[in-house]
């Protein structure tokens, strides 16, 4: 299950008690915001896409949205988002449940810039029901981001 190799990734960093996992939904920004008592734009949501190269992820603020000419710029192709099947498949999460920890060989990982707005985020665990609160360097280092960029959009 994909939380359980989650959980043993953190064990083995030694973070495994600030896992948190809910007795409700956590699979959309709007209800983990819900769900750990925060603005939905410090869930850290891990978009997936198909890159020049592979499955990449893009790991944005909940209030932000792909801004497709920086997205372009950046990777050197139009945004497409994986299916869920894909994310599945490929990242080795499911959708809901998708993060940067404990993924399948092969997966780009990439920190979006609208993150840097905050001190901490809380990014899923690979379930639809899970959480755990990082600060940016704990986010750098155990995503093991390529680099951090800039190809989205906040609200105005």
């Amino acid at each position: 299950m994909s939380i359980e190799r989650v959980k043993e990734y953190f064990k083995s960093v030694g973070l495994e008690d600030r896992v948190r996992e809910f007795d409700v939904s956590s699979a959309t920004v709007e209800l983990a915001a819900l769900a750990l008592g925060c603005e939905g734009k410090r869930i850290a949501k891990t978009l997936s896409f198909m890159g020049p190269a592979g499955p990449l992820l893009v790991v944005a603020a909940g209030d932000a949205r792909i801004d497709n000419p920086k997205f372009k710029a950046q990777f050197g192709l139009k945004a497409k988002m994986l299916t869920p099947d894909e994310v599945l498949e490929l990242v080795g999460h499911p959708v809901g449940g998708v993060c940067p920890f404990g993924i399948n060989e092969g997966v780009d990982v990439y920190l979006d810039e609208s993150l840097r707005r905050f001190t901490t985020v809380f990014p899923a665990v690979g379930s639809g029901s899970s959480a755990i609160e990082l600060d940016l360097d704990e986010l750098w280092k155990y995503s093991n981001a390529l680099e951090w960029v800039d190809v989205c959009k906040l609200p105005e």
